[in-house]
C-alpha cells in the first residue's frame, strides 16, 4: 500500500467480524486513521499501533469536525506522504460522503482508493433474517436518507409499495414525517415496517409494526440511532419482534 494515498474503508454495520480482510490489512498498514465516532473500538484496535487516530464523530445536526475540514485533513496528511485510512461505518459510498471525499482527493492530486464495507441495510437485515428481496414479495430495493438535504425535498414516489422494498437511513428523528410522506404518496397505512436498531451490535433490536404506527412505535420503544427502517412486504418474513397488537384491525376501521 503506497504512501501518500487515501483509502476510504467501510467498517461495516458494527460487528468487528464483518470487516473485510482487505480492510483489516489496510488498517494494519495505516499511518493515519480518520474515523467515524460509531466505529467499534475492536475495529479501531486492528489499526497500526503506531498510527495517529483522528476522530471526526458526527451526530444529527452536530458535527465535531465539519465535512470541509475532514476533506482538508485527508489531503494534508496524504500530501505529507502518509498512508491515510478514512474509516467509515457501513459502506463509504452509501450515505457516507465517500464520493465527496474522493472528489476532493482527486482534485488535489492525491491518489485515492475505496475498500467497500457491508452496508447497514444489508448487515442489519441479515441479522434480523429479513430478505431485502424475495421472489414472492419484492424484486426492487431502494435506499433513501430520512434527513438528507431536507425530507420534504426528496422525491420517493414509487419507491415503496407492493413488490418493492424501501430502506430508510437516518430516519428515527423524522419517523412521523416519513409516515405522512409515504401515505401521501399512496403507500398503504398497513404496509409492514421494521425498525432495526443497533444492528449487529450489542443490544441490537428488530421490531415490526405497520407504517401508520411507525412514529408512535419509535417513541414507545425509545428507539435510538443508529437504526434503519425497512418498509415492504418482506418485513413479515423477518425474525423481528412483532409489535402489531391490534393495529391491523384499527387500520381496517380507519380506512373502511
Amino acid at each position: 500500500m503506497e504512501k501518500g494515498t487515501v483509502i476510504l474503508v467501510g467498517a461495516g454495520p458494527g460487528d468487528p467480524e464483518l470487516l473485510t480482510v482487505k480492510a483489516a490489512r489496510a488498517l494494519a498498514a495505516a499511518d493515519v486513521i480518520v474515523h467515524d465516532g460509531l466505529v467499534d473500538p475492536e475495529i479501531l484496535a486492528l489499526g497500526n499501533p503506531k498510527a495517529q487516530y483522528i476522530s471526526v464523530a458526527k451526530q444529527r445536526s452536530k458535527h465535531s469536525v465539519p465535512q470541509d475540514r475532514i476533506n482538508e485533513i485527508l489531503v494534508e496528511e496524504a500530501l505529507a506522504g502518509r498512508l491515510v485510512i478514512r474509516l467509515k461505518c457501513g459502506d463509504p459510498f452509501i450515505f457516507g460522503r465517500g464520493g465527496e471525499e474522493a472528489e476532493e482527493c482527486r482534485a488535489a492530486g492525491v491518489r485515492v482508493e475505496v475498500i467497500p464495507g457491508i452496508s447497514a441495510a444489508v448487515g442489519c437485515a441479515a441479522e434480523a433474517m429479513l430478505p431485502l428481496t424475495h421472489r414472492e414479495a419484492s424484486s426492487a430495493v431502494s435506499f433513501v436518507a430520512g434527513q438528507c438535504k431536507g425530507l420534504s425535498d426528496q422525491n420517493w414516489a414509487g419507491l415503496a409499495g407492493k413488490g418493492r422494498t424501501l430502506v430508510i437511513y437516518m430516519g428515527v428523528a423524522t419517523a412521523a414525517d416519513i409516515t405522512e410522506k409515504l401515505i401521501a404518496d399512496g403507500v398503504s397505512p398497513d404496509m409492514p415496517v421494521a425498525v432495526l436498531e443497533r444492528g449487529t451490535r450489542k443490544g441490537a433490536r428488530a421490531i415490526r409494526t405497520l407504517l401508520t404506527d411507525l412514529g408512535d412505535l419509535i417513541a414507545r420503544e425509545g428507539v435510538k440511532s443508529p437504526a434503519v427502517i425497512i418498509v415492504g412486504d418482506v418485513v413479515v418474513r423477518s425474525d423481528a419482534v412483532d409489535r402489531l397488537h391490534s393495529l391491523a384491525k384499527q387500520v381496517e376501521e380507519i380506512t373502511a
